[in-house]
């Protein structure tokens, strides 16, 4: 029999404890704040814990899931409750059940802490839940929540207190069981898992899957294991997956999200035993990353951090903007400059690689006055002769072919058109013709041997000599220079890890955690800097990256038809605020077409590049028509609630049918205010050009502007907007306000 041993209100959320009164064990059961937890009959009621961990030598669980999942090992088993320390706007509570074994100092002290960061001036509540093991081994779980916010912060911290070494293979952030409580044993069809699947230049595909589907539900006697582990093993962390899982209860309409802040190797698992499912994940595993961690005794390890959140009603696009929604603080605290979200130009699409003085020149000529705040350099200005620029980056020394009078004059002619000078670096890798290839005593190697992948090494980013090696050739750039503005680009991935500690998985993850202090270093040593995260388009969307950089390329699509799909999909896992997307304009372009990639750019942030020194007249004032009406949409943009419209679209290479993302002003955790931007694309057939999309009910909206190639047929009645488009691969653009 299961009961609760506490429970706090979260804002609109429910956080209850709840304790299995045979085992002793504890879960942690999300609900929204307006819905009361109710054990409920259970045919199989196999407990559950807040806790998952797995020691070397520890005893794995039966059921048949060796090789599937590592949860519920004896590791779980031996842990005892101790009890909770919270922590409310400062003032420590001890709650009941707290003995003198609960290591209260170190947990206060912790909680405190979490506490001056949750707090803002606004409040907060910090949990910790404290678990022990005879051994001298402690877990804390961490549960944070900052006042307002909509979302919660899930972390676990291993003690070792014994007196020899502990090896760990799994340790979650989060767990979250007991879904659903409002489901009886006897019902199915009632549980959906929804993962978002990411592939190069596809990033964001929702799938949507029953439980059933996936073979999760309980056997007949509750024996067996039933898990479904996913995730991604490397350095790019959104490679394959993104680190987002959202349960979803089709009968009471509640959904559960979580997203795991890691740039490296990382799993989530949803499992069932008995008639509750459980959602858990963190670092990958032992099984599924290779990854094992000595703790020695004395010492402690934290887990990456979760962002978790639950709700009623609002389908996934709620769930999902309430836990991006976490990240709009620790954006608002970047580089003032970015609070506008201005225009960048990036002349990879011009120059493809080589770029030079002479063609910038011209570039900045044509696109002086047209409202560019930042120019980018992209990659290639490093370029030595007779080496193609692809193979080139590591040594980073300036080109004398491409910049015969220096990098300097480049950059003071940026700065002359009224622009901030960024640059293109991949930090930490090196290639193949590169003089640093060869440097395999500062290189990552796995079984002894260099790292190596198609054109690639990769640096060992742990060694204080390649953390100075770097601070002279990326920031030595940055300063001496002046750039404003730095493009991360990272082109390949470690896979499951490296040599140098414990295990491959841990050596990859200590390597990526070196790498973001050298992203922090940076930001240190150049105070101010805009920082874009880019991983071949967007395989570090994920949200620890995303919090260290003002944007991130959204995905390497850069002139392709599918742009719109991808980039209104994003708005489920990132900002759009942080989201930059390229309109790539050639000289052949119809005015639709321009139009149609430039009304992209209104999904997220504006990026330009190609041919825009051959452009004619009408060509530039659709364009510059597009900048306007950008910046007109822009607070939208910047403080928003997205809803996507239209039939799924089956082939993103080859879309069929329409879309429309409608971005009503005022964000998943702020006031709403009277803005509203429409974006409606047309692809290709499937449609019989009358798209509409409903539009909140709270107000009456009138139409302020329309942007298209030509005179376009919007009107809005009824509580809806409808556009017709007869014809394929057209964009219109609507901004309205409440009347």
């Amino acid at each position: 029999m299961k009961k609760i041993y506490s429970e706090f209100i979260l804002g609109d959320m429910r956080a209850c404890y709840v304790q299995d009164e045979e085992t002793g064990s504890v879960e942690l059961v999300l609900l929204p704040a307006d819905m009361a937890y109710e054990a409920a009959y259970r045919e199989k009621p196999y407990p559950d814990s807040l806790v998952q961990i797995k020691l070397s030598g520890d005893t794995y669980a039966g059921g048949y899931a060796g090789g599937r999942t590592m949860r519920q090992s004896g590791s779980v088993m031996n842990l005892v409750f101790e009890g909770q320390d919270v922590t409310h706007s400062g003032a420590a509570v001890r709650e009941r059940g707290a003995s003198a074994s609960c290591p209260a100092t170190e947990s206060r002290q912790v909680c405190e802490k979490e506490m001056r960061k949750a707090e803002d001036g606004k409040g907060g509540t910090v949990i910790c839940t404290a678990f022990s093991d005879k051994r001298g081994y402690r877990c804390r779980h961490y549960l944070v929540w900052k006042q307002a916010k909509k979302s919660l912060l899930s972390y676990t911290v291993f003690e070792n207190a014994s007196k020899d070494a502990a090896d760990l293979e799994m340790l979650s952030s989060f767990s979250l069981s007991g879904i659903s409580p409002f489901v009886g044993a006897d019902e199915s069809g009632m549980l959906k898992l929804h993962r978002i699947r990411s592939v190069w230049s596809m990033e964001g595909r929702t799938e949507s899957q029953l439980l059933e589907d996936l073979q999760l539900e309980p056997s007949w006697g509750g024996h067996a294991v039933r898990c479904e582990r996913f995730g991604q093993v490397g350095s790019m962390p959104v490679n394959g997956y993104f680190p987002y899982a959202v349960m979803e209860d089709t009968k009471s309409d509640i959904f559960w999200g979580a997203m795991i802040c890691h740039n490296a190797s990382w799993q989530m698992e949803v499992y069932r035993r008995g008639d509750d499912a459980a959602l858990s994940g963190g670092l990958a595993d032992y099984d599924f990353g290779h990854w094992m961690k000595t703790v020695a005794s004395g010492e402690s390890f934290v887990t990456p951090t979760a962002i978790l959140s639950v709700c009623r009603g609002g389908g996934i696009w709620e769930i999902s903007q309430r836990m991006t929604a976490a990240l709009d603080g620790v954006v608002d605290e970047g580089p003032v400059s970015e609070q506008e979200l201005p225009i960048i130009f990036n002349e990879y699409c011009t120059t493809w690689g080589e770029p030079s003085h002479q063609n910038i020149s011209g570039i900045l000529e044509a696109i002086k006055d047209k409202g560019f705040s930042y120019f980018v350099i992209d990659c290639g200005w490093y370029k030595q002769e007779g080496i193609p620029w692809d193979i080139a980056m590591g040594d980073y020394h300036v080109s004398e072919e491409l910049f015969t009078e220096g990098l300097e004059r480049t950059v003071d002619a940026i700065r002359a058109h009224g622009m901030k000078p960024g640059i293109w670096f991949e930090i930490d890798n090196v290639g193949e013709r590169a003089e640093s290839y060869q440097k395999t005593e500062h290189l990552l190697t796995r079984n002894g041997r260099p790292l190596t992948t198609s054109m690639r090494r990769f640096w060992d980013m742990r060694q204080e000599w390649v953390q100075k090696y770097l601070e002279e050739r990326v920031i030595g750039t940055l300063e001496k220079y002046g750039f404003s503005y730095m493009k991360m680009d990272y082109n390949d991935t470690i896979g499951v890890g490296c040599d140098g500690a414990e295990s491959l998985g841990e050596g990859l993850r200590q390597n990526m955690e070196a790498s973001l202090a050298f992203i922090r270093k940076v930001k240190e040593k150049v105070p101010g800097i805009i920082l874009e995260n880019c991983s071949s388009g967007g395989h570090k969307l994920e949200p620890l990256m995303m919090s260290e950089c003002s944007m991130a390329s959204f995905s390497d699509a850069h002139e392709c038809e599918e742009i719109p799909i991808i980039a209104a999909s994003l708005h489920r896992v990132i900002l759009p605020r942080q989201s930059q997307i390229w309109a790539v304009i050639r000289e052949d372009d119809s005015l639709k077409r321009i139009a149609y990639s430039i009304a992209n750019t209104f999904l997220g942030r504006m990026c330009l590049s190609g041919d825009v020194t051959k452009l004619t007249d009408a060509q530039w004032d659709v364009i510059d028509r597009g900048i306007a009406f950008y910046k007109k949409a822009a607070p939208v943009i910047k403080d928003g609630y997205s809803r996507l419209y239209g039939p799924k679209v089956v082939s993103w290479r080859h879309p069929k049918g329409w879309q429309c993302l409608v971005r009503t002003e005022g964000g998943a955790e702020h006031e709403k205010k009277d803005g509203l931007l429409a974006v409606f694309h047309s692809f290709n057939g499937e449609h019989d050009g009358a798209l509409e999309a409903s539009l909140p009910v709270d107000g009456i909206y009138q139409i302020e502007e329309v942007y298209s190639d030509a005179e376009a047929d919007v009107k809005i009645a009824d509580g809806k907007i409808v556009c017709r488009i007869p014809e394929d691969m057209r964009a219109v653009a609507v901004l309205a306000r409440k009347a």
